[in-house]
């Protein structure tokens, strides 16, 4: 539950220990845990009624095969909403892979942005609005391909 920047320096370390400096991966491992996560994928299973996990049991059915088989299922909806919004705001994260990252080809797309606003040479603004476009339409292509199920996932958390 502790906001990222606070553990940048630990995480900076971490990522010396394992030799990933300068690695994509090492951009997104931080983030690939979260405590929200967590929390919003626990209140969904608290939703699943409980009947269905009673009948995969008569079924005959293990710990591993009701969660793969039902659980995991019925909360697909959540899936791709949270993967949309972590997507988006780590998308747009510009401190760590700062820090993290040393060359150009590892760097994102919002660190990139920052070149074409340095002062030495001139704000070219045209520029700049064209490059913020390009890296803001993925995250739109995406969360237009999966509208409904980022929907539908916000309309099943209000029903209870």
């Amino acid at each position: 539950m502790i906001m990222p920047d606070v553990l940048i320096v630990e995480n900076y370390r971490l990522m010396s220990w394992l030799g990933v400096r300068d690695t994509i991966f090492a951009v997104g491992l931080p983030y690939f845990a979260s405590a929200f996560g967590i929390f919003l994928l626990r209140q969904t299973f608290k939703t699943v009624p409980r009947e269905l996990e009673e009948a995969a049991r008569v079924e005959g059915a293990n710990r591993w095969q009701i969660l793969l088989k039902i659980y995991v299922p019925l909360a697909k909806p959540v899936y791709v909403a949270y993967g949309l919004v972590s997507v988006s705001h780590h998308w747009n994260n510009f401190l760590w892979p700062l820090i993290i990252t040393n060359s150009v080809e590892t760097r994102p797309l919002t660190v990139g942005l920052q070149v074409f606003a340095s002062t030495d040479q001139g704000i070219d603004w045209s520029i700049i609005t064209a490059a913020t476009l390009l890296s803001a339409a993925p995250l739109l292509v995406g969360f237009l391909l999966f509208q409904r199920q980022f929907v539908q996932s916000f309309m099943r958390a209000g029903i209870r």
